[in-house]
C-alpha cells in the first residue's frame, strides 16, 4: 500500500523543483552559444560592443550557473528521497547517463572558469574564443544526457524483467531509446531559442528605459536573430514530436489534442472546454490532427477510447500543449516581424510598443519551457516508467515529505531572489557606458 498524501507531496515537490531548476537550466545551455557568437562576431568586424556583450554575458551567467548546481543537486537528492522504489528498479539503468551529465558540468564549469579570468591574458581574441567551445559543448551535453533519463522514463528498454528485476541492462540501449531524438533536439532548441528570447528581453528593457546604446541595439539584433532561427528550428522539431507520440505514446498525444474516439482524418482541437462529456467552444481544424501524425490528412489516430481509463494522462494537458504551441508560434512572428521590419526599414519595430513585446518575450518564452515540461511529465502519468511502474508505486511512504517541501520551498525562494537582486546590482553598478569608458582610457594609457 502507498500513502496518497506522501505520492502527491511528492510530485508537489519535484514539479516545483523542476519548474525552477529548468529557468536556470536552460539560460545554462543556451547562455554559452550566444557568448560566443557574440565574440565572433566581435572579433570578425573588430567591434569592441560585441566583445563586451560576451565579456557581461559571461559574468551574468556564472551566477546562473552557480544557483543552476544547487537546484540539479536537489533534483538528484529528490529521486533518491522521494522516489525510491523507481531508483530501486531502474537506478542501475540511469546510472550511466547520469554520470556522464555530471562529467558534462564539470567539463563545462573547468572551461568557464578558465575562460573567465583569462580575459587580458590573450593577445589573439580568437584563441580566447576556443575556449568557449568546451564550454557551449559541455552545457549541451548536459542537458543531453539528462534528457536522455527523461527519455527513458517514457520509453524505457534495454533490459529484462525478471521477478520484478531489471536485469540483463544494456545501459547505452536504455539511453538511445525512441523519445531520445526528438526529446533530445526539442530540449536544446528550445534553450538556444529561450536564452537567446531572454537577452533580447534585456537588451529591449535597457533601451526602453532611456539607455539608447548602440550596445543595446546590436545586442538586440544579434539576439532576435539567433531566437528567430531557433524557434523555428523548435516549431520543426515538435512536428517530429508529435509523429513520435503518435507511434510511441499515442496516449498522450490523444489527451492533450482531446482526440477521444479513434477516427480517420482527425482535425485538431484548440482549446475549448469539457462539459459533460463533450468538447465545446474549440477551435477545430480539420485533417490537421492526422497531418501531425502521420503526415496524412486521411490517416487514422488513435483515441482515448482504446485505453483503460486508469492509463488515460490528466486532460488538462491539452492547455498546456496549447500554450506551449501558441507562444512558440507568436515568438517566431514577433522574432520574424522584426527582422524584416529592419531589413525593411519599418519604423514600428523601433517603437516603444514593439519593444515592449519583444521585452514580453523574454517570460512569455519561460512560461513556454514550463509548459512543454509540464506537458511531459503530467502526460506520462500514471507512470513514472511507462508500462512498467505507476508513480503511485514509486514514491516513498515517509510522512516527512510536507517539512520538505516547505524547506525547499523556502530554499527556492532564497536562490531566486537572491539571483536576481546580485544580477540587477552587478549591471547597474557598472553600466555599459562607464565599462566603455574605462576601456578606453586602458587603451589610451598603453
Amino acid at each position: 500500500m502507498f500513502d496518497a498524501d506522501s505520492v502527491f507531496l511528492s510530485r508537489v515537490l519535484t514539479e516545483l523543483t523542476l519548474s525552477f531548476h529548468i529557468i536556470y537550466a536552460t539560460i545554462g545551455v543556451g547562455v554559452p552559444l550566444m557568448i560566443m557568437l557574440a565574440q565572433w562576431v566581435g572579433i570578425k568586424k573588430n567591434d569592441e560592443h560585441y566583445i563586451l556583450l560576451a565579456r557581461r554575458w559571461t559574468r551574468g551567467f556564472v551566477i546562473t550557473v552557480a544557483v543552476g548546481v544547487v537546484t540539479g543537486t536537489a533534483i538528484g537528492l529528490q529521486l533518491s528521497l522521494l522516489w525510491p522504489n523507481f531508483m530501486e528498479l531502474a537506478g542501475n539503468v540511469i546510472a550511466l547517463p547520469l554520470f556522464m551529465e555530471t562529467f558534462a558540468f564539470f567539463f563545462e564549469a573547468i572551461f568557464l572558469g578558465i575562460y573567465l579570468y583569462t580575459w587580458d591574458r590573450f593577445e589573439n581574441q580568437k584563441k580566447h574564443m576556443l575556449l568557449l567551445i568546451p564550454v557551449a559543448l559541455g552545457a549541451a551535453f548536459s542537458a543531453v544526457f539528462i534528457t536522455m533519463v527523461n527519455a527513458f522514463m517514457n520509453a524505457p528498454q534495454g533490459f529484462d524483467i525478471v521477478n520484478g528485476q531489471l536485469v540483463n541492462v544494456n545501459p547505452i540501449l536504455a539511453m538511445f531509446n525512441p523519445a531520445m531524438p526528438t526529446k533530445v533536439a526539442h530540449v536544446v532548441a528550445t534553450a538556444f531559442m529561450t536564452s537567446a528570447f531572454i537577452l533580447a528581453s534585456i537588451a529591449a528593457f535597457r533601451l526602453l528605459k532611456g539607455s539608447n546604446h548602440v550596445y543595446h541595439k546590436k545586442a538586440l539584433y544579434l539576439t532576435m536573430k539567433v531566437g528567430l532561427i531557433f524557434s523555428i528550428a523548435a516549431a520543426l522539431i515538435g512536428d517530429f514530436s508529435g509523429k513520435y507520440l503518435a507511434e510511441y505514446q499515442p496516449e498522450k498525444l490523444a489527451a492533450a489534442e482531446w482526440h477521444f474516439e479513434t477516427e480517420e482524418a482527425a482535425p485538431l482541437i484548440l482549446f475549448g472546454i469539457l462539459k459533460d462529456g463533450e468538447t465545446k467552444y474549440a477551435l477545430e481544424i480539420p485533417y490537421a490532427l492526422s497531418i501531425l501524425a502521420h503526415n496524412d490528412p486521411t490517416a487514422e489516430v488513435i483515441g482515448l477510447d482504446q485505453f483503460p481509463e486508469d492509463e488515460i494522462p490528466p486532460l488538462s494537458i491539452h492547455y498546456l500543449f496549447n500554450l506551449m504551441v501558441f507562444i512558440g508560434m507568436w515568438m517566431i512572428f514577433l522574432a520574424g516581424v522584426f527582422w524584416l521590419g529592419v531589413k525593411k526599414s519599418w519604423a514600428f519595430v523601433q517603437s516603444r510598443w514593439f519593444r515592449w513585446l519583444i521585452v514580453l518575450g523574454g517570460p512569455l518564452s519561460i512560461i513556454a519551457i514550463e509548459a512543454g515540461w509540464w506537458m511531459a511529465e503530467v502526460g506520462r502519468q500514471p507512470w513514472v516508467l511507462r508500462g512498467i511502474m505507476k508513480t503511485a508505486d514509486a514514491a516513498t511512504s515517509s510522512n516527512q515529505v510536507d517539512l520538505m517541501l516547505v524547506l525547499f520551498a523556502g530554499l527556492y525562494v532564497v536562490l531566486g531572489i537572491g539571483s536576481v537582486v546580485v544580477l540587477r546590482r552587478m549591471f547597474k553598478r557598472n553600466p555599459v557606458e562607464r565599462e566603455l569608458e574605462e576601456r578606453h582610457a586602458e587603451k589610451g594609457g598603453v
